[in-house]
């Protein structure tokens, strides 16, 4: 039998810090407690009154990992409060910077912080050059984020806080030139991709939630990322069934029901009073029908997982959209014959509401915005993937940690199985790299 109590501090993210208070007696939870303590930040109330045209590049400093997300989906609520309608050059091209950002952001949390753990290593560092495998994929973890990164850098200006996307357009339009030129590194990664796919089939660890969980993504018929509906789904045999829910994405926000945490400085998020779950493995369960052809293709027989409910399947998922990502960024540039010189739509101030909504590479991020009649902010929101993951993966944690006492394992394979379960929700990319203190009282 156990008595024990675990303070695991500092699960550092990019929103801020979480820790898990963990206390047993007698072989059973007494308490528990996952916080994100340093979530809010107060970005909502610095954008106040600031001019709309001035928020994107502000908030995308929000996060120094997917900034791009939170850049994209500002502009998105702005257009749609100014009723501005994008170029289809534009919306192209902010494709071709997201799918950077796919390639290099999933790519650095599968290749260091999640690999170790299939690889039965501590971390990416501990990989023998001598041994094949891992000789290979410290190799392919630097070329394929460098490629992510040039997608990003060639189409935005930067891979973080890419400077030249704006509202209506682009300050400066990328060199087509440069684009084509991307190619072949796309090409070389993509078998790699393929490989790390294979390995994530066939290695992952499984772990299913018996407490049941809605799916929600954005839903769009060419997996973009940035367009579509709100699509959930409140099991994986409805999605079998075809029996998901639809919404506008501009009614997300009457949906989302923000739950007050005591013990953290986060909200935490159910969908129409039931548990949530965003991100990748929710996007492959409610949208692999369109994904890119080729990407199908080539990895049907893992795809066929699809609807899962195995929660370390989001990694699985991850890796299948980086090859997405590749391919259909290749279609995109390949069909490209011309980038025209197009000037940005100009805001005309007017007092009025908007919500942009994308899917940020942990989950849906949603923004919503109301803009005084001098174009200034009077009001904004901004719901980020992991607050509301934040429930879930709470009781996600329980019923692991009251599986592994059934199991009558150990207080230092409690805590491992606790990290590999909470890396699997991919919270933030700072996680795994110093991602936890352990106190034993």
């Amino acid at each position: 039998m156990h008595d024990f109590d675990l303070n695991l501090d500092e699960i550092s993210k990019i929103e801020g810090a979480a820790s898990l208070d963990l206390k047993v007696r007698d072989n059973k939870i007494i308490d528990l407690k996952f916080s994100i303590s340093e979530w809010k930040r107060f970005y909502t109330q610095a954008i106040k009154g600031k001019p709309a045209i001035a928020i994107p590049p502000l908030v995308s400093r929000i996060c120094g990992t997917c900034s791009n997300a939170h850049l994209l989906a500002s502009i998105e609520g702005i257009e749609k409060a100014h009723n501005i309608i994008p170029s289809p050059q534009t919306i192209l091209l902010r494709k071709l910077l997201y799918y950077g950002l796919i390639i290099r952001d999933h790519a650095l949390h599968l290749y260091v912080f999640t690999l170790p753990d299939l690889l039965n290593k501590q971390s990416i560092l501990d990989f023998d050059t001598n041994v094949p495998l891992e000789h290979e994929m410290l190799d392919d973890t630097f070329t394929v984020k460098e490629v992510g990164n040039q997608l990003s850098i060639i189409a935005g200006g930067r891979s973080v806080h890419a400077p030249n996307l704006t509202i209506g357009g682009f300050i400066k339009l990328p060199k087509i030139e440069e684009l084509k030129n991307l190619i072949p590194q796309l090409v070389e990664i993509r078998p790699k991709i393929i490989k790390l796919i294979q390995i994530y089939a066939e290695k992952d660890f499984t772990f299913k939630l018996k407490t049941p969980l809605t799916y929600a993504a954005l839903y769009s018929e060419d997996f973009s990322f940035l367009e579509g509906v709100i699509r959930t789904c409140s099991s994986t045999q409805d999605v079998i069934a075809g029996q998901c829910q639809s919404i506008p994405e501009n009614e997300l926000g009457k949906h989302l029901e923000a739950s007050i945490i005591p013990y953290s400085h986060a909200r935490g998020f159910t969908f129409s009073g039931n548990l949530m779950m965003v991100g990748a493995l929710a996007r492959l369960n409610i949208s692999k029908e369109t994904l890119n052809q080729k990407t199908k293709s080539s990895v049907k027989q893992y795809l066929d997982l699809f609807p899962s409910n195995n929660l370390f399947h989001n990694n699985l998922a991850q890796a299948i959209e980086i090859l997405h990502a590749i391919d259909t960024s290749i279609e995109i540039i390949t069909n490209l014959s011309d980038i025209t010189a197009e000037a940005p739509i100009k805001i005309q101030p007017a007092a009025s509401n908007g919500v942009g909504v994308i899917e940020a590479p942990r989950g849906t991020l949603y923004y919503q915005f109301e803009i005084n009649a001098d174009g200034t902010l009077k009001k904004g929101d901004i719901i980020v993937p992991t607050g509301q993951n934040q429930i879930v993966m709470e009781k996600s944690i329980y019923e692991l940690v009251e599986k592994l006492l059934d199991e009558g394992k150990d207080k230092d394979m409690i805590v491992t199985e606790i990290e590999k379960l909470i890396r699997a929700f991919d919270p933030c990319m700072s996680c795994a790299a110093h991602f936890l203190k352990v106190r034993w009282k």
